[in-house]
């Protein structure tokens, strides 16, 4: 993630929070959760203001979390009542630790020449067999917008990455329209992934 990118969410936690707290996540979260073991250990990475991981904790699931963004993190760890680490992804260094990866809207501002290392990264982090959740913004390109770095993309695109990395396998991939009102022009592509067993 760039300087810029999180320097845009230190300023705006409190208004991105408030903008995002109450999206309906629910066909998302019945996607990921069911092909989890009961209780298992989820790292929402990427966690914003901790919308996901507070939900994924009311479950029964272990939680661990991160944000790049120093303000995001501090919310999201006031809501969980447990530390979030404030990282990158590009930064994450665990090996066979999670049942499942949780990176919904935060992919979305890796570099794209960055992201086939960060799914590297994630795949050493799931435990064989485990589940990842990924959802970009619709499209194939990399911009700028508002402050922000953006990596889009489209199914070909997302193929051709994951082709790249050893030991992730790409489960399935489907488009969704912003939840939010004033944004439901806007597409997302979801995907899940899974760690290939050992």
């Amino acid at each position: 993630m760039s300087l810029e990118t999180i320097n845009y969410y230190n300023q705006n936690a409190a208004d991105f929070a408030a903008a995002t707290d109450d999206i309906d996540m629910t066909a998302l979260y019945a996607e990921f959760l069911p092909r989890l073991k009961a209780a298992g250990h989820i790292l929402d990475a990427g966690c914003g203001s901790g919308r996901d991981a507070v939900y994924f904790k009311q479950l029964g699931f272990t939680v661990s979390a991160f944000d790049a963004s120093a303000e995001l993190a501090r919310l999201a760890s006031a809501r969980l009542h447990q530390a979030v680490a404030v990282q990158r992804f590009e930064q994450l260094n665990q090996h066979e630790k999670y049942d499942g990866i949780w990176c919904c809207a935060s992919l979305l501002h890796v570099a794209n020449n960055n992201l086939a290392t960060v799914f590297g990264l994630l795949q050493q982090a799931l435990k064989p067999d485990g589940v990842l959740y990924a959802s970009f913004k619709y499209g194939d390109t990399e911009r700028q917008d508002h402050g922000r770095y953006f990596t889009d993309m489209n199914e070909a695109r997302l193929t051709a990455l994951i082709n790249d990395v050893n030991g992730l396998t790409l489960n399935k991939m489907w488009l969704t329209q912003d939840k939010r009102p004033e944004r439901n022009h806007e597409t997302w592509l979801n995907a899940l992934l899974f760690r290939n067993g050992s």
